[in-house]
């Protein structure tokens, strides 16, 4: 079995200082509620409050450096977002309406607002989620979840998602060597069909994974939660 993660759920690098901020200290379920409060007024701003985003980027950034979160780590976890950045560079030439010229290039008015809206907003929520990711323990966040009372199947989900995701990474980095060792190279798209099998294989793997553990756990007594001991 691969080793373990650091403690948080995406970790913040060997010089992290953990548990010693306010941010780290604040229990989880209060972290998941803020997030949520902090998602829905986000979304619920209209675009023309413009101000009102440059408050909540400045609420983001006050948490990130009182969490002491390094600036590197945030953006290249914030490569996440990038199917969110491309759709929202569509958007302005997708959508129909009022056209203008923008650089010498004729785009939807409301497109482009739209586009610039909708990519605020989701940059806003990737930092606020990565942010209780860096500052948060999987164990911490899964007890807060059952305080919160979250059906007790998604904790379960969630917890063995946690538990298995280096696994999964693991096995996936063992399977791209051999892919290398067979002169194959997964960044070549002539290559790109082996790596649709390999990740094929892999998601069999995983299923199949997944089921072993099912019936364990049935083995033990599992009925929706572990019978206590």
């Amino acid at each position: 079995m691969a080793a373990g993660h650091d403690g948080r759920l995406l970790g913040n690098g060997p010089d992290a200082h953990h548990h010693s901020t306010p941010v780290h200290r604040v229990p989880a379920h209060l972290k998941v509620l803020v997030l949520v409060g902090f998602m829905l007024v986000v979304v619920a701003t209209p675009h023309q409050w413009w101000p009102l985003y440059v408050v909540w980027l400045a609420v983001v950034l006050g948490v990130i450096a009182t969490a002491r979160i390094r600036p590197l780590w945030m953006l290249s976890r914030m490569l996440i977002e990038v199917p969110f950045v491309l759709f929202a560079v569509l958007m302005p030439f997708i959508a129909t309406g009022e056209r203008i010229d923008v650089l010498g290039v004729s785009v939807s008015q409301p497109g482009l607002v739209a586009g610039a809206t909708f990519l605020v907003k989701a940059t806003l929520g990737v930092m606020a989620s990565l942010s209780l990711a860096a500052t948060t323990d999987p164990v911490d966040l899964l007890r807060g979840l059952r305080r919160l009372h979250m059906p007790e199947q998604l904790v379960s989900i969630m917890g063995f998602m946690i538990r298995y995701l280096d696994v999964i990474t693991g096995e996936l980095s063992r399977m791209v060597v051999g892919m290398r060792s067979r002169g194959c190279d997964p960044k070549s798209p002539r290559h790109w069909p082996t790596l649709a099998r390999t990740l094929g294989a892999l998601f069999i793997r995983s299923y199949e994974r997944g089921e072993r553990m099912h019936l364990a756990m049935l083995s033990r007594g599992y009925t929706g939660r572990m019978p206590e001991l």
